[in-house]
């Protein structure tokens, strides 16, 4: 059998594989595993005016999961809180604002309803926006909970003006 060790153990002797990793001191080697007790969630704020609503979703629900942090946990609430302004100037891509249509069920028989997004836009534009996150977000729980630390609002002005959000641009992100 061959034993490949690294030129630095090499240097060691004739000391085994068991014998080095017996010596190593495996107490720094912990994982923390964030809850939410320990998480350290901000708040952050994006304006949507002009930014894509797909690349805009992918970027909060990335925000919201807490990807973009080091003690990213799967199975917890470890991500910030994301406010987004200017919800009714979300742009889309290529033919969408004639294509693209939300269809929902009212429960009846024959009750399919569709509706445009240039109309949702204009009726109900948090709606979209939020439609858009929770489709990126994970369908269990979790999904639900991460959801709730999402604000949109329509307009400029929020109501968060407490928390002191921190400005968020898509770039930032990465």
């Amino acid at each position: 059998m061959f034993l490949f060790l690294h030129p630095v153990l090499e240097k060691e002797g004739t000391k085994t594989k068991e014998a080095i990793y017996k010596s190593m001191n495996t107490l720094s080697y912990k994982t923390i595993s964030v809850n939410k007790e320990n998480a350290d969630k901000k708040w952050m704020v994006i304006d949507a005016e002009g930014l894509v609503l797909g690349r805009l979703a992918s970027t909060i629900a990335q925000v919201l999961r807490g990807k973009h942090k080091p003690s990213y946990t799967p199975h917890s609430d470890c991500g910030d809180n994301v406010i987004v302004i200017n919800a009714e100037k979300v742009a889309l891509t290529g033919n969408k604002m004639e294509t693209k249509y939300y269809v929902r069920h009212t429960g009846y028989p024959g009750g399919q309803r569709i509706r445009p997004i240039k109309e949702q836009l204009k009726r109900k534009p948090i709606a979209v926006v939020e439609h858009a996150v929770k489709g990126m977000l994970p369908k269990t729980k979790l999904g639900a909970e991460l959801f709730r630390n999402l604000y949109v609002y329509a307009g400029p002005s929020h109501k968060h003006e407490a928390q002191q959000p921190t400005e968020l641009t898509l770039n930032t992100i990465k």
